[in-house]
């Protein structure tokens, strides 16, 4: 029987100036990650969960994954500089090659979910042609895109790396607190995404309309 499955990709920085409490705060909020989604059999069931890391280059540190069969999460250490184009090229490439597997085991693969997370202004000034590969229309498994920024990236990149929502933030959190807020947020987002169904039975990606610590901006318009 086909099953709907959503797959998220948490895609983050681990740039040199992630180096102290940030990268603390994403280590430790990934066991929380893995034991929230990964220990509610309905969610995990229906929804995939992959972890890639960028710095001057990119990596999957987690592939996709049915989160309740993840032993462990791994752990991200800051180094480099911050290229988008790295980031995006890696996610492109390894959506299209998650999609196909799913597919092939039977699955009905709903657009997948991205939530992109940086401190930076890219240190690469070519990523736009990167960043239009993934988003082409053309291509069926483009991802909805929420981006969250701190620290040293400003609104507009926010805004144009965002296809459905954008949260910046604000300064009223310290970095590790905002970024508790922001691993809550993934969590409920896959969580809510995972239990919920329209009159047809299927699920649909639920979003956050507000993060504490973040102003929330609109995705920029093509």
């Amino acid at each position: 029987m086909s099953q709907q499955v959503l797959p998220f990709y948490l895609v983050c920085d681990e740039s040199y100036s992630m180096d102290g409490a940030p990268i603390d705060a994403i280590n430790k909020s990934l066991p929380e990650i893995h034991q929230e989604i990964g220990g509610n059999p309905v969610v995990a069931d229906k929804t995939r969960f992959c972890l890639i890391s960028f710095s001057s280059t990119a990596q999957v540190l987690l592939p996709l994954s049915d989160l309740s069969e993840v032993t462990s999460m791994p752990a991200m250490a800051a180094s480099g500089s911050t290229s988008y184009t790295a980031a995006f090229t890696l996610l492109r490439d390894t959506i299209e090659r998650d999609v196909a597997a799913l597919k092939a085991a039977g699955h009905q693969v709903l657009r997948p979910a991205v939530f992109f997370l940086t401190d930076g202004q890219p240190t690469d000034d070519d990523w736009v042609s990167a960043y239009q590969r993934l988003t082409d229309p053309s291509w069926k498994p483009r991802p909805n895109i929420l981006a969250f920024g701190f620290g040293g990236v400003n609104v507009d990149t926010i805004q144009q790396v965002a296809t459905v929502r954008g949260f910046l933030a604000d300064g009223s959190l310290g970095p590790a607190q905002a970024l508790q807020e922001f691993a809550q947020s993934l969590i409920q987002s896959v969580i809510n995404s995972g239990t919920s169904a329209d009159a047809g039975g299927g699920m649909s990606l639920a979003m956050p309309d507000k993060v504490p610590g973040f102003t929330t901006v609109p995705a920029d318009p093509v």
